[in-house]
Order: C-alpha cells, then structure tokens, then sequence
C-alpha cells in the first residue's frame, strides 16, 4: 500500500512494501556559526534578525580620531588675539605691525574679552551702565557699519564690530591712571582726551581706508563720538 506524499521531499510506503524502500530527503544548506558576534547565542541572534531587530546587536565602533581642543573647538587663537591686542594698542606704522589683521582677519572672541573686561573695570565706576555696554558695542558698531557702507566703504559688519570692540583696549589703559590722577581735574581730563584720541585712532586708522577719500572726516568723527560715549559709560559723565 502506497501513500501520496504530503510533499515534495518524501514518499511513504507500507510495511509489507518494505524490501522495495525508496524515496529520497533533500535538506536545504545549514550554515552553522558556532563563534557568533562576540559569543552571543547563533539561535537567539538568528531569531532577533529574523523578527527584524538586528539592529539590537549592532555595536558601534569606536571613533579613533582624538577630540579637538575646546579652543580648538570655539575657534580661539590666542596667538593671533595676542598680535592683534599689539596692534591696536601700538597703531604707529613704525613698528612694524601688520595692522590691517585685525580687519582683514576679524574674530569674535577677542573683541568680546575686551568689551567685558572693559564692563569689569566700569563697575568701579558707575555699576548701573555695565549692561549698556555691550549692547552700545554691537549697535554703535552697526552704526558705523551702516555709515561706512553708504560713503562708499568695502568693509563687513564683522569687521567693524571686530575694529571696534579692540579698540576699547586704550581705555581699558587709562582707567587705572584715571583713579590715580583722579583729583587733578586739567590733568584727567589731559588723559582721558588722549585715551578717546588713542582709541579713536586706532578705529579709525583700521576702518576708514582710501575709497573714502574726502569723506573720511565723516566717519571719524562718530567713532570718536562713540569712544567718547564709551569712556562716559565708565566715569558716569
């Protein structure tokens, strides 16, 4: 007695038929993976890939570069604030600094230190002004920016406010001299004239270039107003 095979794989026949046995088993490819990803169970890896979360067993590898520096990360260069703090605070073309960096190659981080420091010091003075300060930095700079750009200038707001905020550091200079001499009326005023003339200088050597030709008078005089309102910040005059 024979029986239809229920599949493809197998025939079946009946025990009286047993001297004429035949019928063949065909098994698919059994790949076994004794040493699976790092010691894990092959049955349990299989099970998870099929249910569609291999993505449980996916181990990120480990990143070899090295992390960046923080500074390195900001992009500070302390170098290069360095250089241009001599800039600005020594502007004669004598000494051989190439001054047009400060414009030509403007940051954030340095002109900021120095607008805080400049805040720091003017809490000795009058401490209600010290959150005009940086506010008066970034709009008196976007003012001159604004004013530069209609007279015909070729300069960035980032410069300006770059040009700007460094040039504060003659009056960072004379802030320490100004509670020496403190009592001496002509001579303080002597110095802080040369403090804003100084700081205005340096702006102004920096910002106002030969593309302004006869103009330039109409852009230094807001940068000294505005280092004069600046040092006004700090003696509450």
């Amino acid at each position: 007695m024979q029986f239809s095979p229920t599949n493809g794989d197998f025939t079946f026949v009946s025990s009286s038929e047993a001297e004429d046995l035949s019928g063949t088993i065909s098994t698919p490819d059994v790949k076994l993976n004794m040493a699976s990803e790092g010691g894990r169970d092959p049955y349990a890896t299989t099970f998870l890939r099929q249910r569609g979360y291999g993505w449980l067993l996916e181990v990120e590898e480990d990143d070899n570069e090295e992390s960046k520096p923080l500074l390195e990360e900001l992009d500070i260069d302390l170098k290069d604030i360095y250089y241009k703090v001599r800039c600005v605070l020594m502007p004669m073309p004598s000494l051989g600094y190439n001054r047009q960096v400060v414009r030509d190659n403007p940051d954030f981080w340095g002109p900021l230190a120095v607008v805080l420091l400049f805040s720091m010091i003017s809490i000795y003075g009058q401490f209600r002004v010290v959150s005009w300060i940086i506010t008066i930095w970034i709009f008196g700079s976007l003012t001159i920016f604004l004013l530069a750009r209609v007279l015909g200038g070729e300069v960035s707001y980032g410069q300006v406010l770059g040009v700007i905020g460094y040039s504060l550091l003659p009056l960072i200079v004379i802030t320490p001299l100004l509670l020496v001499i403190g009592g001496f009326e002509v001579v303080s005023t002597l110095a802080k004239l040369f403090g804003v003339f100084w700081a205005a200088y340096s702006a102004a050597s920096l910002l106002v270039g030969d593309e302004f030709k006869t103009k330039k008078p109409l852009l230094i005089y807001p940068i000294f107003l505005l280092y004069i309102y600046f040092l006004s910040l700090y003696t509450g005059v």
